[in-house]
Order: C-alpha cells, then structure tokens, then sequence
C-alpha cells in the first residue's frame, strides 16, 4: 500500500504544469520587490522632507513627509478594488504582473523627480501622484502573491507555502535598509542627501525586471484555470464579494477578527516602535536601526514557522496565541523597554516630573497630519517643545493664565507666538531655555549607548516580533480558506488592505497624537490594545477553523 501511494503521488507531482519551489519563489521574490519599493519611502522620509518640502520649516516638513507616505496606506483599498475585480474576472498571474509593473515604473520615476529648489510645488504634486500609485499597486499586490500561492499548494502545506508570502515584507524591509546604508556609506551623508537619496529608487529598475521575468514564465493557477474552463467566473465580483449577506459576514470576520490585529501588532511593533525608542526614549538612530535589522531578520523564518505550525494545530490558536501575547506586553514590554534603553530619562521623570501650567482653553490637541499648523499659542508651543524632546508631562491651569514648564524646583515662561514675527527663532529660543531647565533637573539629552541594557531591550523586541509573526504568518493561508475561488481576490484583499493600510499605516500618527494630547509617553499604546483586543474577542467567538481542507470545502 505504502508503495502504491508513493507512485500514485509521484505521478500526481509529474502531472502538475509547475513547481511548487517555482512558484513561491516567483510570487515572494515579486511581493518583497514591492516591499522594498514601499519601505524605501519610509526610510528615506527624512530626506524627503529636504528635498521635497523645502517650502516648510523642518518640522513642518517632516510631518508632512510622514504624511506623504501614509497616502500610500490611504490608497491600498482602492488598489485592493481595482486589482481584486480584475483577479477574479481576468485571472491572477496577469493581476499581479500588473501591480508589480506599476509598483517598480512608480518607484523608479521618483528617482528622476526634480526637487523643489528646482521645481516649486511641482515637485511635491509629482510625488504624491506616485506615492497614490504606489499604495494602489501594493492594494493588489499581496491578495494576488498569497492567492496564487494557496491556489497551487496542498491542503496540509497551505500555511508553510504562504508563509514565504508573509515572510516577503521582511526581505523588502531589509533589502531597502542594506541598499540605504550602502549608498549612505559608499557617498557620504552629504553627496547621499544632494543626489545619492535617489540610487536607492532607481536601483529598483533592476529589481522590477527579475521580478517581471520570473512571473511570467509562471502558469495561471490551477483553481482559477478551473473555474475559467466551466465558465463559472464571476461576472461582478465586488457586488457578489460585498452585496450578499454570506459573504459580506466573512468579510466583516475578516477584518474585525484578524486584519485589525494584523495592523496594530505588526505595525506597533516594526514602525511605532522606532518611533518610541528614537523619539520618546532618546536612542541613536544607528542603534535604533540595528535593532530594527535584528528583528526583521529574526522575523523571516517565523513568519514560515509559524505558517506550518498551523497547517498541524490550526490556524485559529497559532493567530489567537499572538494577538494575546502582544496585549500581555504592550503596557509592561513598553515600560521595561524604557528603563533598559534610557534609565536616566526614567529615573529623571520619577524624581522631577515635569508639569505645564497653562491657560487650559488656549491648549490644541496637537495633532497635525499635514504639517501645516502653526501652533502660536503660549500652550501648544511649551507642550510641542517637550514633545520635540520625547519628554512625558502633565498639564494643570495656572492661577495666573500664564504659561510655564517646571522641571522640579525651576519654571521656564513661555510666551506665545501670535505676535511675533519670526516663529521658528521664537520656538528655538523657548526649546534652548527649556533643554537649560531639563539638564539641570537631571534629564539627560539623549539615551547613554553604554547604559543601554541591551539583552532585556532585545528580548521585549524579539518578544514583540513572535507576538507579530505568529498572527501574520498563517494570516494568508485563513484570509484565503475564508471565501470561494470566484470572488477570493476582491473579497480578501479589501479587508487586510484596510486593516494594513488604515489601521496600521495610521497608527503611527495617531499613537503619538494621543501622546501630545496626554503628555504620557504611553497613552500611544491604547490605539493598538483597542483594536488588538477587538480581534481577539471576535476570533474568538466568530472565526472557524479552516486548516487542511480543500479550498471548494472551506
């Protein structure tokens, strides 16, 4: 019997128009190119802001930048519409030969952008445009790689093979590093921010013809082809994915129960993150991105890992175990990060806290997502200069209507803005009085590398990374179980390009919005425990287990 299976299998393999080994390489190889393309804006937003928004003071600038790349988020939806109906309708290899042109023809025309010193408004018009083909490629770039995956794998190999998929975002992320750091290193700081930024955009040219070439030589998938063949494909996908009850129920599943999560883990831990260890906590930019590289690398094989685990104790325990295990360390993890990478910051904040007296009714909320508020008032001006040190506060009425920053037994007056005539000297004047104040009062300017305690600090990541790895790596193989082969790309890709794009492109922005508003380093954290725990209780109580069944069964 045993010898008859194994011929019956090996004629089974010898049947099949592709590789399995083919196919995972050229869809993962093609997904993490994309990456590359996307992340490289994210790294690069520093310079952007130079190069791109001259027209702003700095601050201003950098916002706007950190803006520019979350309108590449606020487009995956569209792209998620745009590219599923046309998977569903047409087919998935040439979907996704489409969104990888897109995405690599985009990323290589910012490098050929001119700037503003050379163009005016131009410049930054340019580049939004392409950041909107950017975000409108990668909307139908995931749905069609991890699709076209699970299409072609077994049913008992379905979360290993997908796992390549998620495993994909690592490669970009990392590949978009290695190739900045080298251009950074071979140029020089000051050669790499006059031209040497737009190597990394136009090496992509490169990167997007291997990937082209190594889709087309793939087949359709056999699913699809199937479907094809008896003519049973979906005349209007999106009416049939989003207009009937069944479905329209999976996809509320989808996004409430795993994409949620998915977008407040992942990007809590491998985006907000740098932002709380370098802004709030005062860490070097060349250890925050060590670490980064740490855990991206850490986070590859995972992603696989955890993809197979699920294909033999299911998917629903293996997503389950990393939504709890990332609401188990988001508060203390965040804490134990702060005293292992800054303890003079924390000691300082627990001997002296630092208190704003203010005018309450003159006090904004800070949040600012275009960069283009001035923020002139006594109030905003003190609490934005803590904020610019990453400096926790509490705020409380002044007797007298004044506007104060006390760091233990010493007060700074703050004056407002409204009438004066050069803004960015009188922020930098208040910035320089308070720094004074603050190192006085023990506050020290930036982390002390050597102080760093860097196993615990390590650890708490690594800890983040598995909590991470463990929802999104079998998170392809149960978003594709969850809908039937004639609708699977629109009604997939939407929910996780919200979920991604919306929840956690955006939770970068609005987690240190909650931290201006509050002054507390931490209330930042409640953006990602809210939806975190939705997912939780949702898949929980709504998402059924789908691991090693046939796809038409699922």
């Amino acid at each position: 019997m045993t010898g008859r299976k194994g011929e019956d299998q090996q004629m089974s393999e010898a049947a099949k128009p592709w590789s399995m080994a083919r196919v995972v390489t050229a869809s993962s190889a093609g997904t993490a190119f994309e990456w590359y393309d996307f992340f490289i804006f994210g790294s690069l937003t520093p310079v952007i802001a130079k190069v791109f928004l001259a027209g702003l003071d700095p601050t201003g600038a950098l916002v706007a930048a950190l803006a520019l790349f979350a309108v590449g988020f606020a487009f995956r939806p569209l792209g998620a519409i745009i590219f599923g109906a046309m998977g569903d309708r047409i087919g998935r290899k040439a979907t996704f030969l489409a969104t990888v042109s897109l995405m690599g023809g985009a990323t290589f025309a910012i490098g050929l952008l001119p700037t503003y010193a050379q163009a005016g408004i131009i410049a930054p018009i340019l580049l939004i445009i392409l950041r909107i083909c950017q975000g409108t490629a990668l909307g139908g770039e995931y749905g069609g790689a991890a699709i076209y995956v699970a299409e072609h794998a077994d049913n008992d190999k379905r979360g290993a093979a997908t796992g390549w998929i998620q495993s994909s975002a690592s490669f970009g992320l990392l590949a978009a590093l290695l190739v900045i750091f080298a251009t950074r290193t071979m140029l020089g700081e000051q050669v790499f921010e006059a031209w040497g930024w737009r190597i990394p955009f136009l090496v992509s040219i490169l990167l997007l013809a291997i990937s082209v070439w190594m889709r087309v030589k793939l087949s359709e998938s056999p699913e699809f082809a199937k479907l094809k063949a008896e003519g049973a494909t979906s005349k209007a996908p999106l009416r049939e994915s989003f207009a009937t009850r069944d479905s329209l129920r999976r996809v509320a599943i989808a996004f409430f129960g795993i994409m949620c999560a998915q977008g407040a883990v992942w990007y809590f831990t491998f985006f907000y993150m740098q932002v709380f260890l370098e802004k709030s906590l005062g860490l070097p930019g060349a250890t925050k991105d060590m670490l980064l590289i740490i855990m991206t690398v850490v986070s590859a094989p995972l992603y696989v890992f955890f993809g197979w685990l699920s294909d033999r104790v299911g998917r629903k325990p293996v997503m389950l175990g990393g939504m709890l295990l990332a609401l188990a360390l988001y508060f203390p993890g965040s804490h134990l990060i702060a005293e292992a990478t800054n303890p003079a910051l924390v000691a300082a904040q627990e001997r002296q806290p630092v208190l704003v007296e203010t005018d309450l009714a003159s006090c904004s909320s800070q949040f600012d997502p275009t960069g283009t508020a001035k923020f002139t008032s006594a109030c905003d001006i003190a609490k934005s200069t803590l904020i610019a040190r990453g400096i926790a506060y509490s705020t409380r009425a002044s007797g007298d209507g004044q506007t104060r920053i006390l760091a233990g037994q010493q007060a700074v007056p703050v004056p407002g803005g409204e009438t004066v005539g050069d803004l960015k000297a009188h922020k930098a004047n208040v910035a320089a009085a308070v720094n004074g104040v603050l190192e006085t009062a023990g506050y020290p300017k930036s982390a002390d590398p050597k102080a760093v305690d860097m196993p615990i600090l390590l650890s708490v990541l690594l800890l983040l990374v598995v909590a991470a790895t463990a929802l999104y790596g079998p998170q392809a193989a149960a978003l594709v179980e969850m809908f039937p082969t004639r609708i699977r790309y629109t009604a997939m890709s939407l929910p996780y390009h919200v979920g991604t794009g919306w929840v956690g492109g955006f939770l970068p922005v609005t987690s240190f919005a909650l931290v201006a508003m509050t002054g507390d380093i931490y209330a930042g954290l409640w953006y990602a425990v809210a939806f975190t725990a939705l997912s939780a209780v949702v898949t929980i109580f709504f998402l059924k287990e789908t691991r090693g069944k046939p796809l038409d069964e699922c």
